[in-house]
């Protein structure tokens, strides 16, 4: 019999985040309800609350791997679906500052799953939890407080069906996971406690993203092929291939350097990729789609860590904590990472407490933040506090990224610390350091990349 802590658990938000709470609350409270405004049980395309969710997307290695712990067989299940899996670097095609990087094998998986379909296959795995109920279309109204609020008790919705009902949930926990748009400080400062302090980044970038059958192979054993923007190459893509010769371009430009959506203007960006194999192919192949783009303005990091007072019974979740440029592909492994110490919050504690666990996911955040705003701090158009510590940070990874250019050993190191498995110390061991300090100024073409898995 299980010992639940209490009874119900709400979950605002059907995204990633929100799905992960409500896997990790099930275990622990007798009901879990989970609400969005979008439908969503058996939805397999973009929603209309992930606008993200139409362009490409990267779950990391350590969040692959927390995915199949939570849901035994996830990855069986999609590549039963057609979806495809192969290594990190072995079987994905990388360019850094302009030049293409050695292939070598991670043995960390990618499965190159797009946002609609990962988020499909997890939702239904929630769905099979018996205590587990998803509350679509319904608008998030407000929180319900005590009277002298220093708890939460439950949530205000409206039902955007026909009757148009408004109907109060009450809860004895509800987690804030509704993304970066969250109203939490709003809501915070309406109940008369203070707003997160912010640590932003502003980025002022763009996806823009088109579908193509394709008329030629450009990837041989590869699942993608992705020219990362850096300063000496500002713009970027992410190329995965799909299956059944459908492949996904998404064009991404930073600083206000937005992707076209018009053909041409489409083409002429791709054709400027230090990737010429990109342009080469979809210059002939046939769009499936029209281009659609998004944008975000900046990377922030709502510091409920450093508050004082907070609610009871009330939790914040995901990008609601920290949305981070999505080009490094964080933002659902920094959730997993969260799911994980909720869990062990939840046996350590029972009953939440909150400010301790913004406080335990702090250092979850730290590492993810640092990586993504120290690179896009290596911009001098973005504006941030250019630390020593960054400075050389930016200074050391240019250097890295040449010798891995010649140094298979070099990628596989870098991105299993890219792929949050490694911790970062991993780049600075003496054995990297030195194949750094030796490959860093090297010159020439780079050789054959190394081809783990066919």
């Amino acid at each position: 019999m299980v010992d639940y802590v209490a009874d119900r658990a709400v979950v605002l938000g059907g995204g990633i985040g929100g799905l992960l709470a409500a896997r990790i609350l099930a275990d622990s409270y007798r009901h879990v309800s989970l609400v969005d405004r979008d439908r969503l049980l058996g939805v397999r395309d973009p929603r209309r609350g992930v606008p993200h969710g139409r362009h490409a997307h990267a779950l990391l290695a350590k969040g692959q791997h927390i995915l199949e712990e939570l849901f035994p067989g996830l990855d069986k299940a999609m590549a039963a679906e057609g979806v495809l899996a192969g290594d990190l670097s072995g079987n994905l095609r990388w360019y850094f500052n302009g030049k293409r990087l050695s292939q070598a094998r991670t043995g960390l998986s990618s499965v190159s799953a797009t946002r609609p379909v990962l988020e499909a296959h997890v939702r239904a795995r929630v769905a099979e939890l018996s205590n587990v109920e998803f509350l679509e279309g319904c608008t998030i109204r407000g929180l319900v407080t005590t009277a002298d609020r220093k708890r939460v008790i439950g949530v205000e919705v409206l039902d955007d069906g026909a009757a148009a009902a408004t109907q109060v949930l009450r809860a004895d926990l509800v987690v804030d996971a509704t993304g970066r748009g969250s109203r939490m400080p709003a809501w915070l400062e309406e109940f008369g406690y203070a707003r997160p302090a912010e640590d932003r980044v502003k980025i002022d970038m763009a996806y823009t993203t088109r579908h193509f059958r394709l008329r030629e192979d450009p990837y041989g054993t590869d699942l993608s092929i992705n020219p990362v923007a850096s300063p000496a190459f500002p713009r970027g893509a992410f190329f995965p291939k799909l299956g059944d010769g459908v492949s996904m371009l998404s064009l991404t430009g930073i600083l206000g350097d937005y992707p076209p959506t018009d053909h041409e203007g489409f083409l002429a960006f791709a054709r400027s990729l230090p990737a010429p194999e990109i342009y080469e192919t979809i210059r002939t192949a046939e769009p499936v789609d029209e281009a659609v783009s998004f944008r975000v303005a900046a990377s922030v990091w709502r510091r409920f860590d450093r508050l004082r007072e907070f609610p009871a019974g009330l939790l914040v979740f995901g990008d609601a904590v920290c949305a981070f440029n999505p080009v490094y592909g964080q933002g659902m492994t920094a959730a997993a990472l969260e799911a994980v110490a909720l869990r062990e919050h939840l046996q350590r504690f029972g009953d939440p407490q909150a400010l301790r666990f913004f406080r335990e996911i702090k250092p979850l955040i730290g590492v993810p933040w640092e990586i993504s705003t120290g690179g896009d701090l290596g911009f001098p158009g973005v504006e941030g506090p250019r630390t020593l510590k960054v400075r050389l940070a930016n200074a050391y990874m240019s250097r890295l990224h040449a010798a891995a250019v010649h140094d298979g050993a070099v990628t596989r190191t870098f991105f299993r610390v890219a792929g949050l498995v490694d911790p970062p110390t991993a780049l600075m061991s003496p054995g990297t350091m030195l194949r750094v300090l030796r490959g860093g100024r090297a010159t020439g073409p780079a050789p054959a990349p190394e081809h783990a898995l066919t």
